[in-house]
């Protein structure tokens, strides 16, 4: 225990100024350390019990923990030649050493240690000085009391004295000192205004350093050592590294080297209270709380720099970090170096080299499991699995009420809404809603102007544009789960056209059939919410998840390149070309030598004559709007041959793929500082788009563009923004319309509610909760009121969804060299989807600027969407097995505890689901594809009887991959 010591040189006599400063020191005695905690050292069996003893006491403000920047010095004395202090490595998490060169740090990586050091420095513990909680304000200071206690075990003379005092006060030589001399003060000085973070990091609760200022002259200060611990030259400090190094951060010093007027090491730890700023000791202005001194005599140079770097490395370890702050004497500090020694892992010699620098991790396991009491040594304490079924949360139980779920919802979500917005003022959100802006516009467009062709314009691109802006407005504003993006699908455009074909067929009013059915559903839709329906959720597994995104995400990737190859067709290339005919080649319109009956009635309508018609002078547009043929060899079936617009087309499609791909990875690249980076990484997309468009413009091939309704009025004069629901029909059709609406209910549920499943995942830690009943509520609300305007129906959008929240991904940021990203959440806000949607109803007015947008730079993003949204699906992981031999397998963990053979049916079972909704889905049929997707929880159910429940557990659970695979680690741990 610290305790107060007078000095014991009294043949020699000392300065006024020397013995009040002894007088002063409280410091444990190298005498009592072992004797005053014998009787509480013996009631801890184990190192790691007395740890956690140690860290079960009480806190004082003399003794909190704060992060540590350590810094290891050396210095070499020989042959009375003078020398300095030159600082060789350091640690803010991981080490960083100063290059051979001498010119730079090398990269972070992870201290490997050689056992002997650290035996080396457990010994130097037990045999040094220890002194805990040294009154002291700077560094010539702790030198004299430094050397008091060494004289106190073993005599000095009075010249080794004063050599070893004036090496522990020499000049301290810092690697940014070597970078600043090479900068032109001009640079230097342009640099250092433009840098806002130069003011260093003042002390918490922890002593009188503050905020230095410029140090005044003083004849006093010397070596490197100023008496006044609050002031420090700001501009010797390397502003940009001090920007890594945590708020209320204190140092830890490490002094070795080599002295050659020593005969035996001289050794000393030292905890000051408080601690203090000692002016050029640091790199970095932060007062020093520890101090590990070594010096010995020359010859062992590499001895004393192995032992520095084990003294500095678990010093960054989070359990002795904590001991060390908190130890009382010596043998505590000596428990800790134990419980260290017991989790460091050995890797045989001849088995790797020691030379390689190991690269930090991309994380890095807890070390809580340490601390906690009660734990054999060298055990962790077991963790419960989730049990399957669990990972729903509150919101999916059934309330019993009348809408209680609904109510629930509400309650979840109202605490959040305001900071729902607040949360969206981020650049983060203006890069997401861009990207996701210009990849809803498209399928909008193209998904009305598809509906357009299959009902005759009833239903058309303004009418879509118009829709799907006032639904996601609407469910931005006041859905459970904004997150959500809704959009089109393709089963509810197979439903429109046998709609409309059925009106068609038996003379019935189309729009108002339609709103009957749509009101009905609504109606429907309201019935599930009251009901707690939603809370069936539940059922939907990973099995069933998985083959349901899967399905849309290779949709979207086939209707992308199936797009670029119908870009073929409207933009013909000449297969049997000769070029040596090129000269000779021509391709002019001519009328058709055999029209067909359509034709002729097309003449007819229009009055046309043909043989009035100058059909070699019209251009293709009019010959195609005649229905002329083309005849020449520069001609196709579609038109002359345009093989620049087909190949740039292929070439911007692909561009678009790849760059938006590689700057979304451009966080991590090595290229430009963290902000850059990541700013490049969050508006990828965009980015992408903006710079296709600008090339594309400048190059000039007539590619085919966006085009958007320039007027804002119904596609048909016939029809208003308002439907009657039963207009020309009969009355019975509104209660006939109620069996169609039931199919048209269960389609909409179906696309809701997996989509919102796979959005409320765990893994993407959602910290607001969700609201599947509100979600539902809203959609059924908005698909009544698109019902009455005449509008197309909206729901959640799988790949859209995925693809917004991915644009939203929250990382920690990168605060010691080397530490990876963590991934921290989802950011979660309305602002994005209010904004998307409110462009999306704007965009008539936008119509100058958009219509530059080339549509193969759309379907480029289309395909990335896809391409990006399969990762994470397990599916995929488990289909390339196939062409796995076992010794390449990856470590997931489902192979650990699941029969390779057992993985495979599972993985063939989902395989065979998704041709089928495949093949349902493109076919006519599609109209029942929710009813497959609904069979899909039945065939999931009959898995229990070919799996047990530990496989599926492992196969079929949403609990995410890195979390099961720890726990196994940890109960595999526990078994030993």
């Amino acid at each position: 225990m610290p305790m107060g010591r007078q000095s014991h040189r009294h043949h020699r006599p000392h300065s006024s100024k020397h013995r009040r400063k002894s007088e002063r020191m409280r410091a444990e005695s190298v005498s009592q350390d072992d004797g005053n905690t014998e009787s509480a050292s013996a009631s801890h069996d184990t190192p790691s019990q007395r740890v956690q003893f140690i860290l079960g006491t009480e806190e004082d403000e003399e003794h909190v923990a704060h992060e540590l920047f350590t810094e290891l010095d050396e210095i070499c004395v020989k042959g009375g030649k003078d020398a300095e202090w030159k600082e060789t490595a350091r640690w803010l998490k991981f080490e960083e050493d100063v290059e051979d060169g001498g010119e730079r740090w090398s990269k972070p990586y992870v201290a490997t240690l050689s056992l002997h050091s650290l035996f080396e420095l457990r010994s130097c513990i037990i045999n040094g000085t220890v002194l805990l909680d040294m009154k002291a304000s700077c560094i010539e200071e702790i030198a004299d009391l430094v050397l008091d206690h060494q004289e106190a075990a073993h005599e000095l003379d009075d010249s080794v004295r004063m050599k070893v005092r004036e090496a522990l006060l020499k000049r301290h030589h810092h690697q940014s000192d070597k970078k600043r001399n090479n900068l032109l003060p001009m640079v230097k000085s342009l640099t250092d205004s433009g840098r806002r973070q130069s003011e260093p990091h003042s002390m918490d609760k922890t002593g009188p350093a503050t905020s230095p200022q410029p140090p005044p002259t003083n004849p006093d200060v010397k070596n490197g050592a100023a008496p006044d611990n609050g002031q420090m030259d700001l501009t010797k400090v390397d502003t940009h590294f001090m920007k890594k190094i945590p708020t209320g951060a204190e140092a830890s010093n490490v002094l070795v080297g080599e002295l050659d007027f020593l005969e035996r090491s001289i050794v000393a730890f030292v905890r000051l209270s408080p601690a203090v700023l000692l002016t050029g000791l640091t790199e970095v202005p932060i007062p020093t709380r520890f101090l590990f001194i070594l010096l010995g005599p020359d010859g062992k140079a590499h001895q004393y720099h192995e032992i520095g770097r084990s003294m500095a490395t678990i010093m960054t370890d989070e359990i002795f970090h904590d001991v060390a702050y908190k130890a009382k004497d010596r043998n505590d500090l000596l428990a800790g170096i134990d419980e260290f020694l017991d989790q460091v892992t050995v890797l045989p010699p001849g088995e790797w080299d020691p030379s390689i620098r190991i690269e930090p991790p991309k994380s890095v396991p807890s070390q809580e499991k340490r601390k906690m009491p009660g734990v054999p040594n060298g055990t962790v304490v077991p963790v419960e699995e989730e049990q399957h079924g669990e990972h729903h949360g509150p919101e999916l139980q059934r309330t019993g009420r009348l809408f209680g779920g609904l109510i629930l919802d509400v309650k979840r979500k109202a605490p959040f809404y305001l900071s729902d917005f607040k949360d969206g003022l981020s650049l983060q959100c203006v890069a997401s809603f861009l990207f996701l802006y210009c990849a809803c516009m498209s399928p909008v467009i193209t998904f009305g102007g598809l509906l357009g062709e299959a009902t005759e314009g009833r239903i058309s691109a303004i009418e879509s544009l118009l829709g799907a802006s006032m639904t996601g407005v609407a469910y931005s504003l006041f859905a459970g789960q904004p997150l959500t993006i809704l959009g089109s699908t393709g089963p509810v455009l197979v439903f429109e056209k046998i709609l409309f074909k059925f009106c068609k067929d038996y003379d019935l009013s189309y729009l108002s059939l339609r709103t009957c059915i749509g009101l009905w559903t609504a109606f429907l839709c309201l019935i599930l919410v009251a009901t707690d329906a939603s809370s069936l959720v539940c059922y939907i597994t990973r099995f069933t998840e998985e083959a349901f995104a899967a399905l849309i995400c290779l949709i979207f990737i086939y209707e992308a390149l199936e797009k670029l190859f119908h870009l073929g067709e409207l933009y013909p290339i000449n297969r049997h070309g000769d070029l040596d005919k090129l000269t000779l080649a021509y391709c002019k319109c001519a009328e058709p030598d055999n029209p067909s009956n359509k034709t002729l009635e097309l003449w007819n309508q229009r009055n046309v004559t043909a043989s009035a018609v100058p059909w070699s002078n019209l251009t293709v547009t009019e010959c195609l709007d005649l229905q002329g043929q083309f005849i020449g060899s520069s001609c196709g079936h579609h038109g002359p041959y345009t093989p620049d617009v087909l190949f740039w087309s292929a070439i911007l499609f692909f561009s678009t793929f790849f760059m938006s791909g590689f700057l979304k990875q451009f966080k991590t690249s090595r290229y430009f500082p963290t902000r850059v980076r990541s700013v490049i990484s969050d508006f990828a997309v965009f980015l992408t788009i903006v710079l296709m468009v600008l090339i594309d413009y400048l190059i000039g091939v007539p590619s085919q563009k966006l085009q958007v309704p320039s007027k804002f009025k119904p596609t048909r004069d016939d029809r208003g923004w308002l439907i009657n629901p039963i207009g020309r029909n009969p009355w019975w059709t509104v209660l006939a319309a109620s069996i169609p609406a039931l199919l048209c209910t269960i389609l909409i549920f179906m696309d809701q509610q997996i989509t919102a499943v796979i959005i409320n995942r765990k893994e993407h830690k959602l910290l607001k909760g969700c609201g599947y009943h509100l979600d539902l509520l809203m959609v059924g609300v908005m698909l009544a009121v698109c019902s009455i305007m005449g509008l197309p129906w909206f729901v959640a959008a799988t790949v859209l969804s995925i693809s917004h929240v991915n644009s939203l991904k929250l990382e920690s940021e990168s605060s010691a060299p080397g530490e990876q990203p963590r991934f921290l959440g989802i950011r979660e806000q309305r602002l994005t989807g209010l904004v998307i949607f409110l462009l999306m109803g704007c965009s008539v007015f936008m119509t100058g600027a958009l219509q530059f947008i080339p549509m193969p730079v759309l379907y480029g993003v289309f395909l990335y969407m896809g391409a990006s949204s399969l990762k994470g699906i397990q599916f995929f992981d488990r289909l390339m097995l196939f062409g796995m031999p076992p010794k390449h397998q990856p470590d997931f963990i489902y192979l650990r505890h699941v029969p390779l053979r057992k993985v495979h049916l599972f993985t063939l079972t989902q395989l065979t689901c998704l041709v089928l909704l495949w093949v349902i889905k493109t076919s006519p049929a599609a109209i029942v594809f929710p009813m497959m997707v609904l069979a899909l929880v039945f065939i999931r159910k009959l898995l229990d009887f070919c799996f047990s429940n530990r496989e599926l557990s492992y196969l079929d659970d949403l609990m995410p991959e890195s979390k099961k695979k720890k726990l196994d680690d940890d109960s595999k741990k526990a078994v030993e």
